[in-house]
């Protein structure tokens, strides 16, 4: 089945099976590999991505849901100024250890920012709660979500 999609800005055309699972196509096919799969029950939030604007879990996902849809993988995110913000904010505030659940978290954090970005810690432990850090534990992870609010609020970005 050929499908059409726009991922990152640029536009696919592929030829794939329709069942094939989005994750896949996106890290083998498109050479994108930000895009983690870790528990592959769509559990754990490392492949996540955003499909027309909203967070989603891509492990599952099969090729057809993306068929007319607009993609953004955490390669484009980390180059738009929110992105580029909260990579700051998750370097300042030591977030981010083994790098494995970063890519979830960030496409939550962004999509958060982008839609609310209010600097609340209720608001945001909500916002990341699909997502799953086995290493650094969540404290430093809300913090460097928050000091992005508040540097968005105060117009630093």
């Amino acid at each position: 089945m050929k499908i059409n999609f726009l991922i990152n800005g640029n536009k696919q055309v592929l030829d794939v099976d329709p069942m094939r699972r989005l994750l896949d196509i996106i890290r083998e096919d498109l050479q994108l590999p930000g895009t983690k799969e870790s528990c592959g029950e769509g559990e754990c939030g490392a492949c996540t991505i955003l499909l027309n604007g909203e967070p989603v879990t891509s492990c599952l996902l099969n090729a057809v849901h993306a068929d007319g849809k607009e993609i953004q993988t955490v390669e484009y995110i980390a180059q738009q100024p929110l992105g580029k913000l909260l990579i700051d904010c998750y370097d300042e505030t030591n977030a981010v250890q083994c790098g494995f659940c970063f890519p979830g978290f960030l496409i939550a954090s962004y999509h958060y920012l982008k839609n609310d970005g209010e600097p609340s810690l209720e608001k945001i432990r909500y916002a990341l709660s699909g997502n799953i850090c086995r290493c650094t534990g969540y404290t430093k992870i809300f913090e460097s979500v928050l000091l992005a609010c508040q540097r968005l609020q105060a117009g630093k970005v």
